[in-house]
């Protein structure tokens, strides 16, 4: 299941689950459409391409495969694991 993260990692604009702004790369990688433009559709995490993230149901249309079943992380946690990722990227 994708995760869905809830910000931009260039910007950091909210980009909450329902958002047609979020680009995601095969990684996952997160960024909005105006990030996405400014980098030339090039990740700068893994140089791979983007690709428009999917919208994950806000209606439980099967199994409870919706929002209310499968929360988005929310911005603290993605905040912690950008700031943790970063110091890994120090270290190269």
């Amino acid at each position: 299941m994708l995760e869905l993260r809830p910000t931009c990692e260039h910007c950091n604009k909210a980009l909450p689950a329902a958002s047609t702004e979020a680009m995601i790369c095969s990684f996952e990688c997160t960024f909005c459409r105006g990030c996405v433009e400014l980098l030339g559709n090039v990740c700068p995490n893994c140089g791979g391409g983007f690709a428009p993230r999917p919208v994950r149901p806000s209606r439980d249309w099967k199994n409870g495969n919706d929002v209310a079943h499968h929360p988005p992380p929310r911005a603290s946690f993605t905040n912690r694991w950008m700031s943790i990722r970063m110091r890994i990227g120090r270290r190269k």
